[in-house]
């Protein structure tokens, strides 16, 4: 296996300053083939970047929060199609905020109520506020102060109930908080909190031991600095500027708000060991059935996955968790049908494909960063490394 021009792809990403560090593994089957790291965890100290390097995950967690969830739907205590009030009574009687409204409480009742599955497919009616901040549902969620650090899950709920949808339960598919909700239903059907849940079932078992959502004061020296590109209207515009003071300060102790969506901080290897579980030839997390439900499309015909003022993504479906690649667009490999992947806000990024029997993980930490040049990158030359 030649892995040189993936090397070389990576290495230019850092010297031509749109990545500040990266690490990279890529797997076939359950075997790690290759594994990469250049660049730097902290360009003002100097400090080079190593395997053992802890990144801020974000949307990556939203592949262990669907785990969770598949976890209790297979010990069935739920099922995909249960209306999430069954368990969470906050959430029903929904408002929907009509098309043109343009206050808050211009709303009409919903057709129906959420389900558990449209919680896991984004296409609830719930929203970011992040994406569209102009509008009135993402002002409203703003003065709400959604997934603020000091409101635990059961608060966040509390103060996401009175708010209306964006849109009738499964009319379209919109990025969401859903992934948030979902951490509170795990805690109410298993009676733990999220993290507590998530270290007994997922990390303990994976052996995941730096995967959690606060950073203990003997691994602060490990946490990567976050950086941001200097031409956000631009992201091909080369130049990085340091986008946190100091990177453990936000991190030391256990925030109330564990965010399912959001919220933790892993490695390559821990991330690495999550895939794996997603790969035949072992002991997986979630019976190989589950794995392959959560790698199909479980969007209608028509329907597919976009974000505000940014083109659409060809050829994806979104399964329950993460995007499935129906067909190749026009910067992926050819052979990447099948795919399943997702990535963070800072610029991580996994990937499997069950039909190939290969994935990959790449860590690093720009914000805004996911679906920059280098994820294309990374993905082509790894697939042509692995042989296709």
């Amino acid at each position: 296996m030649n892995t040189t021009a993936l090397h070389d792809a990576m290495r230019a990403q850092v010297d031509q300053q749109f990545l500040p560090g990266v690490a990279t593994a890529i797997l076939r089957g359950r075997e790690v083939v290759d594994t990469f790291c250049y660049g730097y965890a902290d360009r003002e100290a100097g400090a080079p970047l190593r395997n053992d390097h802890i990144f801020r995950v974000f949307s990556n967690t939203k592949l262990i929060t669907s785990c969770a969830v598949l976890l209790l739907w297979e010990q069935g205590r739920l099922t995909l199609d249960d209306p999430v009030e069954k368990f969470i009574p906050e959430l029903a009687n929904r408002r929907v905020l009509r098309p043109e409204a343009t206050t808050i409480d211009d709303t009409e009742a919903a057709r129906s109520a959420i389900t558990i599955r449209q919680l896991m497919t984004h296409t609830s009616g719930l929203s970011y506020g992040i994406f569209d901040p102009g509008t009135v549902l993402a002002r409203a969620y703003s003065v709400a102060r959604l997934r603020h650090p000091s409101r635990n899950l059961q608060q966040f709920i509390t103060d996401l109930a009175p708010l209306p949808l964006a849109f009738h339960p499964g009319a379209r598919w919109e990025y969401s908080i859903a992934t948030d909700v979902l951490g509170r239903l795990v805690e109410i059907i298993s009676g733990e909190t999220f993290s507590a849940f998530l270290a007994k079932h997922i990390f303990e078992p994976l052996e995941m031991v730096d995967t959690d959502f606060f950073i203990p004061e003997s691994k602060t020296s490990r946490l990567a600095a976050l950086y941001v590109g200097v031409d956000l209207a631009n992201p091909s515009t080369p130049g990085l500027l340091r986008a946190d003071a100091a990177p453990a300060s936000s991190y030391l102790t256990r925030p109330a708000f564990e965010s399912g969506g959001g919220g933790l901080l892993s490695t390559l290897g821990d991330t690495v060991r999550l895939i794996q579980s997603m790969m035949p030839g072992g002991r997986t997390l979630l019976k190989p059935e589950t794995i392959q439900m959560m790698a199909t499309n479980q969007l209608p015909n028509g329907m597919g996955i976009s974000f505000p003022n940014l083109p659409p993504f060809v050829g994806r479906g979104f399964g329950l968790g993460s995007s499935v690649v129906l067909g190749a667009g026009p910067f992926d490999p050819p052979e990447i049908a099948s795919e399943v992947s997702w990535g963070g806000l800072a610029g991580t990024d996994w990937w499997f494909n069950p039909r190939l029997n290969i994935a990959g993980v790449l860590m690093t930490q720009r914000y805004l960063g996911p679906w920059g040049k280098y994820t294309f990158a990374f993905k082509r030359e790894a697939y042509k490394a692995l042989g296709h």
